[in-house]
């Protein structure tokens, strides 16, 4: 058997008494619940422990293992110095673990360490673990911003990798919940931080992992949640194996939701093999979507996809088009998701082609080949595309923050030839400042020079 076991735990400093200084009574529900799960783990005597931490070296397009022997971490940075511990790292499994990643085609490795030390999403769960008695070697892995898919994906390599060594293994998943439960704690409150919790401790309790796959990412997003990602690759390390989910606390009382769960594996469980209900769920889901997309975003799909599949731009607009897009002319933006991720999004303030139509071609190839901070979009990745279109109104000047609301209005910066441009209603964007100070950092202007603002409307097509 692959996995013996696994637990999801959260990891903030304040639970170490060297840390918390007697403020860790507040949560000692879930001290108390992590100890029982770090007592059940020592029960189960692993060999190695696999600990996915969001606190580890985490890049956006590759999974992060860390390298060496070994590394050492304290709580120096939370005020407690003299807390402090060592481990091993198991080079050999980590190997397995990255041939069988490749062989994948996920993008996974020990390159690019910044810190070798022991991050906070790591040393809690050692330190309660050391406390249980269990000193066996461990394997940490960061997360990325791929697809939950993906992530569920490393899980299973993992899982095939511990077998083809015969270790016995625990997978430890490392992350708090949501960060938004109450307006006196450190994040502040959003009403999709409780939705959240509760939705990701029903999973735990049920052992439902399908439910970590699925979740809303904008959800997920206004949530602030943290450890996610580190259930996915748990689930995955889980793959066709039956577990006994036990559900052992949950507490939000200081504003970050804290759970702590336990899962024994049970036996082969065909019927718990995620990955196919997952892409079976999300082909559906995007079909849908597909077949409800309005003429704009069909041609902005259209015009992307010819420029993919034959490297040529589009020379005619097809038949049928709505008179307003033809007979019109204004500034527009396509954006593309992949996955509940940004993956492009180019745009122009202003007409700068003959019709909105026109418009729309040129930046639909722009945002998926032409956006910096993307490669270029493969023809592989055409089907599972998202687009929005928006149809800028005019600008006009305003003197005064006041006179925007990050829901209705998009906002220019302006300083000199410089500009900056923030599109409304975004997730994450829920202030005024927040929407200024973005489209600012945008047009590289800063803090210290003085600039106009504009403000516009927009059409949103989806």
């Amino acid at each position: 058997m692959p996995m013996i076991g696994a637990v999801i735990v959260p990891h903030p400093p304040l639970i170490i008494p060297t840390v918390g200084r007697g403020q860790e009574q507040q949560v000692q529900a879930t001290i108390d619940a992590y100890r029982a799960a770090a007592r059940r783990v020592a029960e189960w005597e692993p060999e190695v422990l696999i600990i996915s931490s969001p606190h580890a070296v985490m890049y956006a397009d590759y999974f992060h293992i860390s390298p060496g022997s070994g590394a050492s971490g304290s709580m120096a940075s939370f005020g407690a110095p003299q807390t402090q511990l060592s481990v091993k790292y198991d080079a050999e499994l980590r190997q397995e673990l990255i041939r069988r990643a490749e062989a994948a085609g996920l993008q996974a490795g020990t390159l690019g360490e910044r810190d070798p030390s022991l991050d906070h999403g790591t040393f809690l769960p050692l330190y309660f673990l050391r406390e249980a008695r269990s000193t066996c070697p461990i394997l940490r892995i960061g997360l990325s911003c791929f697809s939950p898919l993906q992530h569920y994906q490393l899980g299973q390599c993992i899982a095939k990798a511990v077998d083809k060594l015969g270790r016995r293994a625990v997978f430890v998943a490392s992350g708090d919940l949501s960060h938004k439960l109450r307006d006196d704690g450190p994040y502040g409150y959003a009403p999709e931080g409780p939705v959240f919790d509760r939705r990701v401790t029903a999973a735990m309790e049920s052992g439902d992992f399908l439910q970590f796959l699925t979740m809303d990412p904008a959800l997920c997003d206004r949530a602030a949640e943290c450890g996610l990602r580190s259930f996915q690759i748990m689930a995955g390390a889980l793959d066709g194996l039956g577990v006994m989910p036990e559900l052992l606390s949950y507490e939000g009382v200081t504003g970050v939701g804290y759970g702590v769960a336990v899962f024994t594996v049970t036996g082969p469980d065909e019927n718990r093999r995620f990955a196919a209900q997952c892409e079976e769920m999300e082909r559906i889901r995007l079909a849908e979507r597909k077949a409800a997309e309005d003429p704009w975003v069909r041609l902005a799909r259209l015009s992307l996809e010819t420029y993919v599949r034959t490297g040529k731009r589009m020379e005619h607009l097809p038949d049928g088009l709505p008179a307003g897009m033809t007979t019109k002319t204004a500034g527009a933006f396509v954006s593309l998701h992949a996955h509940g991720q940004l993956r492009g999004c180019i745009g122009t303030t202003g007409p700068t082609t003959g019709s909105v139509a026109w418009e729309i071609v040129q930046n639909a190839v722009s945002a998926g080949a032409r956006d910096p901070r993307f490669p270029p979009v493969g023809t592989g990745e055409l089907d599972q595309l998202e687009y929005s279109v928006d149809v800028l109104g005019e600008p006009e000047p305003i003197s005064s923050p006041a006179q925007l609301d990050v829901k209705k209005y998009g906002v220019i910066v302006s300083c000199g030839n410089r500009r900056g441009l923030l599109l409304p209603d975004l997730d994450g964007v829920d202030t005024v400042e927040q929407q200024i100070d973005i489209a600012r950092q945008k047009g590289g202007i800063s803090t210290q020079e003085k600039y106009t603002l504009e403000r516009f409307e927009v059409v949103r097509h989806t």
